[in-house]
């Protein structure tokens, strides 16, 4: 059984991220906690939304309901990026050269390293935001559909339309998919090249936390008893294929998935606080965490993979430290 190094905290964990090899819990009361020679924490907001690790892994990104964009370094300093006054910051996404997006009502900003800003506006409120693999390119999640801006120059965005509620976006490590999540229990994606659609649906409860596998051939999700794994592998995606059921409980729902950043190995999450890791090759799985208090919320590997760090609903947090 692998080694659990527990935290018990006060709020529902919202994002759990590695900066610079230590533990982060960032929680909806605002505090981000820190496992760093001993607990730690910093106040970073007034109420806490959303975060994000920016890429290089050095600093947690946050958006809260103080209408406050912040960003936590490893030592628990906060740099205040932006504020919008009233304004809920909703979503945060972290993009390359240091760039931020950030949501506020119906408006996408792009904060660049240097401070500028660009705002791009849209008819009904921004929902999700991830930034592409490469390039400055940003997808934003709305209603009926997904809009592609290019914040560095002025191109016009790229409209990719299907009629619902799109609430989180995604691009494939490739590039070449964009997927969203939908208030209905579905995810839906286009293959950007030639603006194919790819419907996957079936899921008993909302799709509220995925991840992608190492390459990106394969795309985990929550939403079912079990953790729903599609093939990204084929030139169209899932399109006509069938994805893995991994790590299927018949008595609680998967709520969070994060696969290890080399091997097809998948974290998953559940409602009783339970955490897997399910083999894509043949379903094989280990036991991380027993069941515990509250549901997971959030899960994240370090960068070698040997440790996972895990927070709940209830704000039962900690690190398993494993080894495959």
């Amino acid at each position: 059984m692998p080694t659990v190094a527990p935290l018990d905290l006060d709020a529902h964990c919202i994002a759990a991220a590695w900066l610079n090899d230590i533990p982060h819990f960032a929680l909806a009361d605002g505090v981000v906690h820190r496992l760093d020679h001993g607990h730690k924490w910093t106040e970073a907001h007034d109420g806490l939304l959303a975060a994000a690790p920016d890429l290089d892994a050095g600093r947690l990104i946050c958006g809260g309901e103080d209408g406050r964009v912040t960003a936590v370094s490893v030592d628990g300093a906060v740099d205040v990026l932006a504020e919008q006054g009233r304004k809920w910051i909703t979503d945060v996404a972290a993009g390359p050269q240091g760039a931020v997006a950030f949501a506020a009502g119906r408006e996408a900003v792009v904060r660049f390293s240097d401070g500028r800003t660009r705002s791009f506006a849209h008819a009904r409120s921004v929902e999700g935001l991830a930034f592409a693999p490469k390039g400055m390119r940003l997808a934003v999640a709305r209603y009926n559909g997904a809009t592609l801006h290019f914040p560095a120059t002025e191109g016009k965005p790229v409209e990719l339309e299907w009629a619902g509620a799109h609430t989180a976006v995604s691009f494939s490590p490739d590039g070449k998919f964009l997927v969203t999540t939908m208030q209905e229990n579905a995810l839906h994606g286009w293959k950007l090249a030639d603006g194919k659609h790819m419907r996957m649906a079936g899921y008993p409860a909302k799709v509220k936390s995925w991840s992608w596998g190492p390459k990106g051939r394969w795309l985990a999700t929550s939403g079912a008893p079990a953790a729903i794994v599609w093939p990204f592998q084929a030139k169209d995606g899932p399109m006509g294929k069938a994805p893995l059921e991994l790590g299927t409980r018949g008595d609680t729902a998967v709520t969070q998935v994060a696969f290890h950043p080399t091997e097809e190995i998948v974290a998953v999450g559940y409602g009783d606080g339970m955490v897997l890791a399910v083999r894509c090759a043949d379903a094989k799985e280990v036991l991380l965490r027993r069941p515990g208090k509250g549901a997971i919320t959030a899960l994240a590997w370090d960068g070698e993979g040997r440790r996972l760090a895990f927070g709940s609903g209830e704000g039962e947090s900690g690190v398993v430290d494993i080894s495959f």
